[in-house]
């Protein structure tokens, strides 16, 4: 199982974890019930590596995986976009049925339905 993390996405990790003083910091990446689409994406800095957890290294940044969440984002990449609406961390995930307008939540494969709100592009 793995989740990787593009270069451009650990660039900007690498940045904002060098305005932190702590250099016992990774980047923990986790699935949690909620937002528009029944599961939501969420990014958080830890210093504490549970027994549960996978740790992943991609590009000199260590991400943090727990078990249920890499169940769900098995196979996933991460990037960093910067595009005329903002900058942000994208999540390409296969074990993803639909995604929300949003970009920050997701129906799970096995589950089918789509998103509950309209896109707006």
């Amino acid at each position: 199982m793995n989740v990787t993390l593009t270069e451009a996405a650990a660039k900007k990790v690498q940045g904002l974890l060098a305005q932190e003083d702590n250099k016992d910091l990774s980047l923990r990446v986790f699935v949690s019930g909620g937002g528009c689409s029944g599961f939501e994406y969420g990014f958080t800095f830890d210093d504490d590596i549970k027994e549960n957890d996978t740790v992943v290294e991609n590009h000199g940044v260590k991400l943090l995986v727990d078990q249920m969440s890499l169940d769900m984002l098995n196979g996933a990449e991460i990037d960093y976009k910067t595009s005329l609406q903002g900058e942000s961390f994208v999540i390409k995930n296969p074990n993803a049925a639909s995604t929300c307008g949003c970009g920050k939540s997701f129906t799970p494969a096995e589950e089918g339905a789509g998103c509950g709100h309209a896109s707006s592009y």
